[in-house]
């Protein structure tokens, strides 16, 4: 494949990517879908809705692009050949999705320096970070007045200002999503937002600006999990060397998995059931255990009881907090991107034959790094009602 076609293939899917992030973009500002063939939909967006899709879309991919591009030229900067960014669209006309699953670039050779692996791998978050605080502060600070949710849900209008004491009080609100909170979204909404101008948290997903300011600083705090190739895996090892983040990469996703699935089960469940519902409990709870293994297989490949012993150990894990602390939950969510990065990527860190420690520069901005992680992960970061 030369490269002119490569660039095609690249241009088109970030105009595609555009367009589905721009459509997702619209349904979630007014809260109902495009009207598709074979679908009876009350009530759909057109054209006209599509159009303002792009307040969304812009900022979302524009945040995405920097964080891609920071990777791009961090590797240009140490000549390591690499692609342009591959965007991947995904829009499915039914259900919630975001249009995109992301974009990445393609390395095209082995990287053997640590130095070279923590520079390409911090650069990208560090410069989304810094595109999505913007967007954030800038969609805080000029929210509109809160008629705005009167364009989305006409039937509030009736209620007046105080739409929301009537509303959600007697409402079946099932269905919808709240974006859980992260210690940055709690500055802004508490230190840069108008509190009179401040939207219900059942009603934030419908601003453009700031859903994909959120949604920026959840895929920063995924990609920082300091774990196998994730930028914050990169970062971690080019911290503390190979060695070390052999012994705390397992542990880490030990916590992240058992954090994950608490909650799933509780003790109490299986004293209460009758035998059928028992010994149907009990068959689940063999499968989520095998699911577990699954996502602790690749810790130890060369001794597969390993995988075993901790999956059960996190079951207990997880049981045992349930009976002490019967309202701890985890997010199961996570479940899925723990399988991804136990089972795909790996949860190690590929070695390097150049070694040597950081500079203090870089140790500062790793430290900074994870401490953007702590600012941007939610424990619970969508929650459906």
């Amino acid at each position: 494949m030369n490269i002119k076609r490569i660039h095609i293939i690249q241009l088109l899917l970030f105009i595609t990517t555009l367009i589905t992030t721009s459509l997702s973009g619209a349904e979630w500002m007014f809260g109902r879908p495009f009207d598709l063939p074979f679908f009876k939909i009350e009530n759909p967006l057109g054209w006209e809705h599509f159009w303002q899709g792009f307040q969304f879309s812009i900022p979302f991919l524009g945040i995405l692009t920097v964080h891609e591009f920071g990777h791009y030229f961090a590797a240009k900067k140490h000549k390591v050949r690499v692609t342009l960014p591959f965007y991947i669209p995904l829009w499915l006309g039914f259900g919630q999705t975001i249009g995109t699953l992301g974009a990445f670039i393609r390395i095209k050779e082995f990287i053997r320096s640590r130095q070279k692996y923590f520079d390409i791998g911090i650069a990208g978050p560090l410069a989304g970070f810094v595109v999505a605080v913007g967007v954030l502060w800038y969609g805080f600070a000029n929210l509109p007045t809160l008629d705005y949710i009167f364009k989305i849900h006409p039937e509030y209008k009736k209620f007046g200002m105080g739409f929301a004491r009537v509303v959600y009080a007697n409402q079946n609100m099932s269905g919808n999503i709240l974006l859980g909170d992260n210690l940055l979204f709690s500055f802004f909404k508490n230190y840069v937002a108008d509190p009179t101008r401040l939207p219900p948290p059942q009603e934030i997903i419908h601003y453009p600006l700031i859903l994909a300011g959120y949604l920026a600083l959840f895929f920063t705090s995924l990609n920082l999990i300091p774990i196998g190739q994730l930028d914050g895996g990169h970062v971690l090892y080019g911290l503390i060397g190979g060695k070390k983040f052999k012994i705390v990469a397992p542990v880490l996703f030990f916590i992240f998995i058992t954090y994950a699935g608490l909650g799933v089960y509780h003790p109490e469940e299986f004293a209460i059931a009758d035998d059928e519902i028992f010994w149907q409990k009990v068959g689940y709870l063999g499968l989520y255990i095998l699911f577990l293994q699954i996502c602790f297989s690749r810790i130890s490949e060369s001794n597969s009881l390993t995988s075993w012993m901790l999956a059960l150990l996190s079951v207990t894990v997880q049981l045992g907090i349930s009976l002490a602390f019967p309202q701890a939950e985890g997010y199961s969510g996570f479940l899925v991107f723990g399988f991804l990065l136990g089972r795909i990527l790996g949860v190690y860190h590929p070695p390097t034959d150049d070694a040597k420690p950081l500079n203090l520069t870089r140790q500062i901005l790793g430290w900074i790094s994870l401490i953007i992680f702590v600012l941007c992960f939610s424990p619970k970061p969508f929650v459906v009602l």
